[in-house]
């Protein structure tokens, strides 16, 4: 049995960035129905992509390559959400845009969770100038949100870092709980769970 592939416009000359997006777009599309990365080949992505296996190799060296490609593509999904929620809240309400951004962080967990594992599973990497990736990625966020609390005069019982790092293991763990033991009671109660954990960090 041959696989088929969805007819696909060839790109013109230069226009190798959208293929590349196109790529990505179809490895998240897979990764939806995979749950995780495991199952996720280069003929599988350039069936989906309605591509030749041998274009992938154009832009990814090998599946660790397009699966790196992925991360950073999910997470960039995932960050201009949370930026997105900061923006659309009261510049002046800190407090507010800290639980934005949070709120955002859950709504893309719940939401993708396939996605979710892969950026929590390649967590962090070394980088000349230390670690580095998504997870101190999300922390720097949230530290910078903490920051601009203490300087609008909100006070908070441990430093703004320290305070940043709480309320995401405590986040995660929440967001873990539910991805064990999906439900729809679960998921409304993240949102409240996540207020109150805010709430224990200001003083």
């Amino acid at each position: 049995m041959t696989d088929s592939a969805p007819a696909r416009t060839r790109n013109r000359w230069g226009e190798g960035e959208r293929l590349r997006g196109e790529i990505l777009d179809a490895a998240s599309r897979l990764l939806s129905g995979l749950g995780g990365e495991d199952g996720l080949t280069i003929r599988g992505v350039a069936r989906e992509a309605g591509i030749a296996p041998a274009s992938i190799y154009q832009h990814f060296t090998d599946r660790t390559a397009l699966v790196r490609g992925l991360l950073e593509h999910e997470f960039g999904r995932l960050s201009t959400a949370m930026r997105e929620a900061d923006a659309d809240t009261d510049p002046a309400d800190v407090v507010g845009r800290v639980h934005a951004q949070l709120h955002a962080y859950c709504a893309f967990a719940i939401e993708n969770p396939g996605h979710y594992r892969l950026i929590l599973n390649n967590a962090t990497g070394k980088t000349p100038a230390g670690p580095r990736g998504p997870l101190t990625e999300v922390i720097a966020m949230l530290t910078a949100a903490f920051t601009r609390c203490l300087e609008a005069g909100h006070r908070l019982r441990v430093p703004s870092e320290r305070a940043a790092i709480l309320v995401f293991v405590g986040t995660h763990g929440r967001v873990a709980l539910l991805h064990s033991n999906p439900s729809e009671r679960s998921a409304r109660s993240i949102h409240p769970f996540v207020d109150e954990l805010l709430s224990l960090v200001f003083d």
